[in-house]
């Protein structure tokens, strides 16, 4: 039996967690304690907010194993929000969502109604149903960020994160779409589809892998299967159908089992984060890599740790792509300042600098067709790198992500179907 990696430790106390508040607290729908600020949101005006904000200091909670992401907010986005509402903004990187989600769950469990240690978070899918069901959000509030009007607010990807409605409890940060990646000086011919993937692997032994989960690039690679062996793609939209995974896992855990032998240490063991994940690339111990990114690779490439030769790549018949958002939590001890952030992010200027390869890549958040012909060009003028793809090659095949549900059965069914066989 492979032993349970230590990834596996947050999801484990999190669920811990989940079930204490479920037991001890209001049943989900109620609204969490109000602070102050909480009471009187309603009532303020934006310039009161962001007067309310000047000389606050806002937590950043996010995942941090980015470098060019994490520069990207500790330096272009903390230098804007100081210099134009004197806004301290300071970066708190972590190596996993559910380190955030139980530091607030802690903190509610504990009767701590304000002063929180998390002001703001970078948060999607099941971290943030789990946190809305609990009622430990500040909300609705993404209707009264100004830069919103440059959001697509009917875009199904906008009002629903992983199937869940986001209902005004987070705003938008960009959007991402899952791509394998892989050295053209080695792969010539990469595979174009799941089922030639994996006729690869077994040609190729020891030079492919995943992530374990519950590494997020790990668990999307595994609901990618679960498209491959569905007979019809449509059955996995929509609530999690019991009968409909009770069907297609045992095939997906077959087919992992199948394939262990032929992963990188015949599939004793697997990387514990996409980031030791990208140390195997790196090296040349693996060939191919993958990311929620599309401009994982570009970004790699031009830090010099990925060979000049990288490209990307999508499955023909697709591959998942969801957008990603920011929340605030109910106890923030900055709200004021958080949503100012917020709308920070949404800025035009600052939707454009991450757009750019070197910096990020990552796509915009807001609809570009909103903007003012100048700024419009100004995102045309955006020179892609050779290592990524066009968001248009992207956006052609992509496919929806699942519901929160379904990415709970299958981390489970994984560990104790793969992992521990």
């Amino acid at each position: 039996m492979k032993s349970i990696t230590r990834r596996a430790v947050p999801m484990v106390l999190c669920t811990v967690l989940a079930i204490a508040i479920s037991t001890s607290l209001p049943a989900a729908g109620s609204r969490a304690p109000a602070d102050d600020f909480a009471r009187r949101f309603p009532d303020l005006g934006w310039e009161e907010i962001v007067s309310e904000a000047r000389g606050q200091r806002v937590f950043f909670t996010m995942w941090g194993g980015s470098e060019p992401i994490n520069r990207f907010v500790s330096e272009f986005v903390a230098d804007r929000v100081r210099d134009r509402y004197g806004v301290e903004l300071v970066m708190v990187p972590v190596t996993d969502a559910s380190v955030f989600v139980n530091a607030v769950l802690g903190e509610r469990l504990a009767g701590r109604i304000s002063g929180g240690s998390v002001d703001l978070m970078w948060i999607n899918g099941e971290n943030f149903r789990t946190m809305r069901q609990a009622d430990l959000l500040f909300g609705p509030y993404s209707h009264r960020l100004p830069n919103m009007r440059y959001v697509n607010t009917d875009d199904p990807a906008v009002r629903f994160d992983f199937g869940f409605p986001v209902d005004g409890f987070e705003s938008p940060y960009g959007s991402a779409q899952f791509v394998l990646i892989y050295d053209a000086a080695r792969v010539a011919q990469p595979p174009r589809t799941m089922g030639s993937l994996l006729d690869w692997i077994r040609a190729n032994p020891g030079r492919f892998t995943y992530p374990a989960v519950p590494d997020f690039t790990g668990s999307v690679f595994l609901r990618h299967l679960f498209y491959h062996v569905a007979d019809d793609p449509e059955e996995l939209l929509g609530p999690f159908d019991p009968v409909v995974f009770d069907r297609l896992a045992p095939r997906v855990w077959e087919t992992l089992r199948d394939i262990a032998p032929y992963l990188w240490r015949q599939g004793r063991t697997y990387p514990e984060t996409s980031t030791a994940m990208q140390d195997l690339f790196a090296n040349g111990e693996i060939w191919f890599d993958m990311n929620y990114n599309p401009a994982h690779a570009a970004n790699m490439v031009e830090q010099g740790r990925y060979p000049r030769t990288t490209r990307t790549m999508v499955f023909e018949d697709g591959t998942i792509g969801a957008n990603h958002f920011v929340a605030i939590p109910f106890n923030a001890s900055a709200k004021a300042g958080a949503l100012v952030v917020a709308n920070a992010l949404l800025d035009p200027e600052v939707q454009l600098e991450k757009s750019r390869p070197a910096v990020w890549g990552d796509f915009p958040a807001i609809d570009v067709t909103r903007l003012d012909p100048e700024m419009r060009a100004r995102f045309a003028e955006v020179v892609r790198h050779p290592s990524s793809l066009p968001p248009e090659e992207l956006f052609a095949v992509r496919l929806s992500e699942l519901q929160a549900d379904w990415l709970e059965a299958i981390e489970a069914g994984w560990v104790e179907y793969v992992l521990q066989r």
